[in-house]
């Protein structure tokens, strides 16, 4: 498979999505990075997941043995000891992979450069404190954008005969670096700038990952993304959630904060190895954000220029309480399929749900998103 084809394609797809910012700091800046690291969900996964049949040769007997890979590629009890690869077929594996992340990494900032700065007048070197903006709802986007991302990029590490530690942390440095890159992109932007709190919540969500590689060696508490339709009764607020998120499920999906949840997925088994429990049973805990048509507050101009001032109503917290589904804990003999899982774990799997928000609202749902 080639990597820049596959990627070429993934921004035809992709480019559709990005529409024109016309509304400055109000645009939910997470989009930007979402739509990054969309690039290189679609890509990367597919392209270091699949070759799961390989053959080795021994150094001591110099024989050809061919081993069957299983997927879960950072547990390092289901993957063959580094020692399988003669040095040369590591050497062979590091240098694709460091293509590969080339390729992903500065290939979709090259993308998103030039489909979303560009409509933006540039500056100097400039900070911007947005540490209060979305409910914090973009700031946990960045934690989820580096934990996945580097957490993809170790996977690919210990398929190129990485140890484990040594490629979780190549995959934390280099997913924290990447974001770090988008970073400086806002800070030379007129209509953005530098935000520590940004790159505070990208150490966070990568270090989540690291630490857990060192701790534990295994994932236990994975980081997930869910997202369900938000529906705006009131034809202003319909109008206000179109100019601000997009009128598209997929738009929708990378903007609307009211309408994402961001989880803590813990494995029960792994936490309770002598206990009964189902090896891919999870409990998740999760965060959203209801109510918000401004970064700040919510009040903005219509296409007419009128002052729209909706303070009556709230800007809320929602917890959530759900169990979750560990997909790579489902076992299948299909590489494909181990693909799709693998994949899949970085978002929240559909389920019963308990919410209360920071309004003393209380609700259950029989199926949420």
């Amino acid at each position: 498979m080639n990597p820049l084809a596959l990627l070429s394609r993934v921004y035809e797809v992709l480019s559709s999505v990005v529409v024109h910012p016309k509304y400055g700091k109000d645009r939910p800046p997470i989009f930007r990075t979402n739509l990054s690291l969309l690039i290189l969900f679609l890509a990367s996964p597919a392209i270091s997941f699949s070759q799961t049949d390989s053959v080795f040769i021994s150094d001591s007997s110099k024989k050809m043995i061919t081993t069957r890979l299983l997927t879960r590629p950072l547990n390092p009890q289901v993957l063959p000891p580094s020692g399988y690869l003669n040095k040369e077929e590591k050497k062979k594996r590091q240098w694709f992979i460091a293509g590969i992340n080339i390729a992903g990494y500065g290939g979709s900032l090259i993308l998103l450069n030039s489909t979303w700065y560009k409509g933006y007048a540039r500056t100097g070197f400039q900070t911007f404190n947005d540490s209060k903006e979305w409910l914090q709802m973009d700031k946990i986007g960045h934690g989820w954008g580096a934990y996945n991302a580097g957490k993809t990029s170790a996977a690919m590490w210990r398929w190129a005969g990485v140890p484990s530690k040594k490629a979780a942390l190549i995959g934390a440095l280099s997913s924290t670096a990447y974001l770090t890159g988008i970073e400086f992109m806002d800070a030379h932007s007129a209509k953005w700038g530098w935000s520590w709190s940004d790159i505070a919540a990208n150490f966070v969500g990568a270090g989540l990952f690291v630490g857990q590689e060192y701790l534990w060696s295994e994932q236990r508490i994975q980081f997930k993304f869910s997202f369900h339709k938000n529906n705006y009764d009131d034809p202003v607020l319909e109008q206000r959630a179109d100019n601000l998120f997009g009128k598209p499920w997929y738009e929708r999906m990378l903007k609307d904060y009211n309408a994402q949840t961001y989880w803590f997925s813990a494995n029960l088994k792994l936490f309770l190895p002598q206990s009964k429990l189902p090896a891919w049973l999870n409990v998740s805990v999760g965060y959203g954000a209801d109510g918000m048509y401004g970064g700040f507050e919510n009040k903005w101009l219509d296409q007419l220029g009128n002052a729209v001032t909706r303070s009556d109503i709230p800007r809320r917290r929602q917890f959530y309480l759900a169990p979750d589904v560990d997909f790579t804990k489902i076992k299948t003999n299909k590489k494909w399929l181990r693909t799709v899982f693998t994949f899949l774990n970085a978002f929240k799997c559909p389920a019963p749900a308990l919410m209360i928000d920071s309004k003393g609202k209380f609700k259950a749902y029989a199926l949420y998103f």
